[in-house]
C-alpha cells in the first residue's frame, strides 16, 4: 500500500531544513507527507516541528514574531541550548503548488537587548512545474526583529503565495477543558466561521453550520452519537446574540451544560466538528498536538478516518504518543521522533526496511514500542537488520 495522496493538487509543505530552532539542531530536507504523523515518546521533540510553524504563523500573519518569542520565553530559550551554544537558528522551506515550488529561507540571530531575535538573510525563489530544480534565490534586503517578506507579497507572486500558505498554518489542541477554559463561556453568534485552535467558540460555529448546512451539522450529531451513546443533540439557543454549548442526553431532557460534560466528550465534540467543517472554512496546513487525548479507542478509529478524508484537501500534521492512532495509518505517513543528547532526530521510514516487519503483520505501534523497551530501533542499518532477526528468533520459540 502507499501513503494516502490527494487526487487533486493541494497546497502544501513538501519539505523543510531547520537548524537550531530549540531541540531541533540539525533537520536537514525533512520530506513532510501531506498526511504526517509525528510519534514520540515525551520529550523527543514532536511538539518542537509544531512550534517551529507556529512561529511561522506569527512572523507572517501580522509581524508578530517578537511576540511569539515573548510568549515562548524570549529570544535565548529559541536557540538549541541557547544562543551561546547555537548563535543562528537556520530554516529552508519548500512549498509545492499547481505550478512548482516556491521556496523560502531566513536566518533568526539572537539579540541580547531585551532576550529579542533578528530575522536576517531572507530569500526567495520559484522553480516552475514539478521537479524542483536548482532556481536562483532573490534575496530581501531588510534586516530587522520582524520578516521583510510581508512588504515582498506586493511586488512577487511568489512572496505572495508563501506568505498565503505559512500565514494559514494553523495549530488545533483541545486539551484545556477546566472551569476557566474558552469553551465554557457565551460566543458572540457571528464569530462562526472557523473553530478557534482551542475550540473555545465551538457554540457559535455548531449554530452557523446548523443554520446554514443543517445536513453537514447532522452528520456531526450522527458521529457524536456513534461514539457517545447517551448524547442525543446539541441545545443551541441564541440569547442577546450569544450561544453557550449545551446538549440532551437520550435518557432525558435534562439539558447539561459544558461544565457537567467530562473532558474526552468536549474534545470529541470539538475534533469532529472541526474535521466535517467545509474546506473553504479550513486553512491549508493544520496541526493536532496529540488528539487523541482523552478519547476511546473506538472513537480514535473515527477521527483517523477523518484524518485521511480531509488529507485529500489539506495537508495535517498529528504529533501523538497513541499506538491506537498510528496503526491506522500507513507506514509513508510516519515520522519518528527521537531524542539525543537533548537534540531532537526525525527521521522518515523508508519502506524497504521495514517491509520484512509488514509482511508478517507486525502494526507499526509494535515495532515503535520494541524501541521503547530496547527492542528494535526505527533505523534501516544492518543492526536494526540484526536485532529485527533475533526477535523473530525468540518469537519463533
Amino acid at each position: 500500500m502507499t501513503a494516502i495522496t490527494p487526487p487533486d493538487k493541494t497546497n502544501r509543505i513538501c519539505s523543510v531544513t531547520i537548524e537550531g530552532f530549540r531541540s531541533l539542531k540539525n533537520i536537514r530536507n525533512l520530506e513532510l507527507p501531506q498526511l504526517t504523523v509525528l510519534i514520540g515518546a515525551n520529550g523527543a521533540g514532536k511538539s518542537t516541528l509544531i512550534r517551529f510553524f507556529e512561529m511561522l504563523g506569527w512572523m507572517l500573519k501580522a509581524k508578530n514574531l517578537q511576540e511569539f518569542v515573548l510568549r515562548h520565553g524570549g529570544g535565548d530559550d529559541q536557540f538549541f541550548m541557547g544562543a551561546r551554544k547555537t548563535p543562528r537558528i537556520h530554516a529552508e522551506l519548500c512549498l509545492e503548488t499547481a505550478s512548482g515550488h516556491n521556496d523560502y529561507r531566513f536566518d533568526l540571530a539572537h539579540v541580547s537587548a531585551g532576550d529579542t531575535v533578528m530575522v536576517m538573510n531572507e530569500a526567495i525563489r520559484f522553480a516552475p512545474g514539478h521537479i524542483q530544480n536548482e532556481a536562483t534565490w532573490t534575496e530581501i534586503d531588510a534586516v530587522g526583529k520582524e520578516s521583510g517578506l510581508l512588504d515582498w507579497t506586493t511586488k512577487t507572486k511568489t512572496a505572495q503565495t508563501i506568505v498565503s500558505l505559512l500565514r494559514q498554518c494553523s495549530t488545533y489542541q483541545f486539551h484545556d477543558t477546566s472551569i476557566n477554559a474558552a469553551i465554557h463561556n457565551r460566543w458572540d453568534v457571528t464569530e462562526s466561521f472557523r473553530l478557534r485552535s482551542d475550540g473555545g467558540n465551538l457554540a457559535a460555529v455548531l449554530l452557523g453550520l446548523r443554520n446554514s448546512d443543517r445536513k453537514r451539522y447532522e452528520l456531526v450529531v450522527k458521529q457524536i452519537g456513534r461514539v457517545l451513546p447517551t448524547f442525543k443533540d446539541f441545545v443551541l439557543e441564541e440569547e442577546a446574540g450569544k450561544v453557550l454549548l449545551r446538549w440532551v442526553g437520550r435518557q432525558s431532557d435534562k439539558v447539561f451544560g459544558s461544565h457537567l460534560t467530562s473532558d474526552g466528550s468536549l474534545r470529541l465534540f470539538c475534533l469532529l466538528t472541526l474535521l466535517n467543517l467545509p474546506p473553504d472554512r479550513l486553512p491549508d496546513v493544520m496541526f493536532f498536538d496529540e488528539p487523541e487525548l482523552g478519547l476511546h479507542p473506538h472513537a480514535i478509529t473515527l477521527v483517523a478516518e477523518m484524518f485521511k478524508r480531509l488529507s485529500k484537501k489539506r495537508q495535517i500534521f498529528i504529533a501523538t504518543q497513541s499506538p491506537y492512532l498510528v496503526d491506522c495509518f500507513e507506514l509513508e505517513n510516519i515520522i519518528v521522533a527521537t531524542a539525543n543528547n537533548g537534540e531532537t532526530v526525525l527521521r522518515n521510514l523508508p519502506r524497504e526496511h521495514y517491509q520484512r516487519w509488514l509482511d508478517e503483520e507486525y502494526q507499526l505501534s509494535e515495532i515503535w514500542l520494541q524501541q521503547a523497551t530496547g527492542g528494535v530501533a526505527w533505523l534501516g542499518d544492518k543492526q536494526a537488520v540484526k536485532r529485527v532477526g533475533a526477535l523473530d528468533a525468540g518469537r519463533a520459540e
